[in-house]
């Protein structure tokens, strides 16, 4: 990858008439998307007195994420979200993959089971993982690790580190949105203080500032300033009280005009609702019954109820008729944490082909 280049045309190729010429006939650009992932490589040599002095070869995409009325769009055409959470953990090397091939192999697992795009949780991934996110067709939500503490040191040192993120990554056609905080982590007084609003406020506009190519949740999950999408985190079990808790007459959660998910409410003071695009972006979290771990809610006795529960829930969220999609938590089991559709070592908890047939017609509306 080229950082600091942007290579990526992204939004801007409809403004420039671009044509690849291949065994002398004209050939319209193909876009990259998740049902073809069109990448096409790229040659950079430096000459000195006609010299060859170095080359480099890299490769790009073109293709165009948008945000209109209350749709995301790719390439023009409405894009509904089937995301899964994924922490990137292994028991034998934590938060760095054993090797690239098991970075691989989690693509592999998670495009078996149906979504069409992960969402990386509190880390920033490798960019081995992020090149096979873009051959593989596949949509990231990258995601910064976030602080515990508002302070002068954490607003430094997190600031600069998510601009280095953003310019490292930014080349990626498979980065489809930016979210640099999680549920008020670090600002844990966002709903009131004007001060921490101001902070997140400055992250969404440096960041759009670096790539105005992307959509940008500034900050995941509730508690809401300025952002292009508004994310929604629920982890009722009951599927009928998790579909009536957003459909009621006047649409009090998306109106600010009552808490949900305990205590929280959707923005922060001061912030509305504005017609955005609004997901689901943390729901499910559904354990077998265990002592050596938590899921949430109920935990359920036995694959059968496992896979009973997620068909509800998942069937009750794509009920939600103003959501573009949902990230189901999680793709495997981390630490404590036995919510994930494999385990720790990666093995299915069901047939993945199960969980791809209740995904495979979700989003149609």
């Amino acid at each position: 990858m080229l950082n600091n280049k942007k290579v990526l045309l992204s939004n801007r190729y409809q403004e420039v008439e671009m044509n690849m010429i291949k065994e002398g006939k004209e050939e319209t650009v193909q876009e990259w998307s998740v049902d073809s992932p069109n990448l096409y490589d790229i040659h950079y040599k430096l000459y000195s007195n006609n010299i060859m002095m170095d080359r480099v070869a890299s490769y790009f995409g073109i293709r165009d994420i948008s945000i209109k009325d209350n749709k995301i769009l790719l390439n023009g055409k409405p894009l509904y979200l089937k995301l899964i959470l994924d922490q990137g953990y292994w028991k034998e090397s934590h938060l760095t993959p054993p090797t690239e091939e098991s970075s691989i192999k989690d693509i592999d697992s998670f495009l078996a089971l149906g979504f069409n795009g992960i969402r990386k949780h509190q880390k920033i991934e490798d960019e081995r993982f992020l090149y096979w996110c873009d051959v593989k067709e596949v949509l990231v939500w990258s995601e910064m690790a976030n602080c515990y503490r508002f302070n002068d040191g954490s607003l430094e040192n997190f600031t600069k580190e998510w601009i280095k993120v953003v310019k490292q990554n930014c080349n990626h056609p498979s980065i489809m949105a930016w979210v640099p905080i999680n549920e008020s982590w670090g600002v844990p007084d966002v709903s009131v203080s004007k001060k921490q609003q101001n902070f997140v406020n400055s992250l969404y506009y440096v960041t759009k500032a670096i790539d105005d190519t992307r959509p940008v949740i500034s900050n995941d999950g509730w508690e809401h300033t300025l952002s292009d999408i508004i994310t929604i985190h629920d982890y009722k079990q009951d599927e009928e009280l998790l579909e009536q808790e957003y459909i009621d007459e006047n649409q009090s959660v998306l109106n600010n005009l009552k808490e949900y998910n305990g205590k929280h409410r959707l923005f922060a003071n001061g912030y509305k609702y504005k017609g955005q695009p609004v997901i689901m972006s943390e729901y499910g979290g559904i354990a077998i019954d265990s002592k050596e771990g938590w899921g949430y809610g109920k935990q359920v006795k036995d694959k059968k109820e496992l896979m009973d529960r997620f068909r509800k829930l998942t069937k009750a969220v794509n009920r939600i008729p103003y959501l573009s999609g949902y990230c189901y938590t999680q793709l495997t089991d981390v630490q404590q944490e036995i919510n994930g559709l494999m385990t720790a070592e990666r093995k299915y908890k069901v047939d993945p082909n199960i969980i791809k047939d209740i995904l495979k017609n979700q989003g149609k509306k």
